[in-house]
């Protein structure tokens, strides 16, 4: 059978246009892991932020947070209780049980106290509950604090995370709870609050953010990048540029495979608007590919969280 002129130009055409729409990325899923959602109207208040706070002392939940205009929409979050009661951590999961735009929460309870293990076993028991959260000076008394590994270890033996908080002198506390505990995947959060100028990066930050990133199953959250900067008027700058010596130095400490995104709302709305907070990593991950990308806003804290699928 003979093929026409015009048969052999439409396949043709047909073979040219293929690629392209075989090319053709499909939607990016984007997991912020770093908000926090309170309501200081509720009957008992809460302990934090404070009533004086002018921008962050009202209701803030999932719907206020969807309600920011952002570059990329977000496919859900995973939560980080703030909150110090135990009880909290409560209020957080009866939140999501009836919003699937929570995707895990990083809970707050204190190890080494002879509660913990009681309240870990309550709170995991949903899967909803990822984790928990402690700050620098409790990892660092906690060290040499048998009950406090003991509790740590449970989290390991859970497939359960730890989340870090903190500033650059944590880092080397981090190291030290890696190498003691190879099996608990740590997540350091806010790049570990290193200042952020736009040109002086600090040497200690780095060699120790570098000695912390060998050991395989620590993670680093790219979050608090304005916050960094100190212009709690609102104006963070939103040019990449300003960021990129702490992005390069994170991006080689820690390859494509362990950096997360978060962006520590609303904390970060004094600095900038959330639109900024995004806009300024996905310049610079989308730069480094689709692979990067999709690995930086969802892929990584998959392997972190286990976040879940709703």
């Amino acid at each position: 059978m003979s093929t026409t002129r015009r048969e052999f130009l439409t396949a043709t055409a047909a073979l040219a246009t293929a690629p392209a729409y075989a090319a053709a990325p499909g939607p990016l899923t984007i997991i912020d892991c770093h908000t926090h959602f309170y309501d200081p109207k509720r009957p008992e208040g809460v302990p934090w932020p404070g009533k004086g706070d002018n921008v962050l002392y009202r209701t803030m939940l999932p719907t206020d947070y969807r309600a920011q205009p952002v570059p990329q929409p977000v496919t859900g979050t995973v939560v980080v209780e703030a909150s110090p009661l135990v009880e909290d951590n409560q209020w957080i999961l009866d939140l999501a049980a009836k919003d699937k735009f929570i995707v895990g929460f990083v809970g707050n309870l204190k190890p080494g106290e002879d509660a913990f293990a009681g309240h870990l076993k309550r709170f995991a028991a949903n899967p909803l509950y990822r984790g928990i959260r402690i700050s620098e000076g409790a990892l660092r008394t906690g060290l040499g604090n048998a009950a406090f590994i003991v509790d740590i270890k449970r989290l390991a033996d859970a497939d359960l995370e730890l989340d870090v908080n903190g500033g650059p002198t944590l880092l080397p506390e981090v190291a030290r709870l890696a190498k003691e505990l190879p099996g608990l995947r740590i997540v350091i959060n806010h790049l570990s609050n290193t200042r952020i100028d736009g040109k002086n990066v600090l040497p200690t930050w780095r060699a120790d953010l570098e000695a912390a990133a060998k050991f395989p199953q620590v993670f680093l959250k790219v979050s608090a990048l304005v916050e960094g900067t100190g212009k709690n008027d609102g104006s963070a700058p939103r040019d990449v540029e300003f960021y990129r010596p702490w992005l390069d130095i994170a991006w080689n400490a820690f390859g494509p495979d362990r950096l997360i995104y978060g962006s520590n709302w609303p904390v970060s709305e004094r600095f900038a608007k959330l639109a900024t907070v995004q806009g300024i990593v996905h310049d610079y991950f989308g730069a480094k590919g689709r692979a990067a990308l999709e690995k930086f806003f969802a892929g990584n804290a998959r392997t972190a969280y286990r976040w879940v699928r709703r």
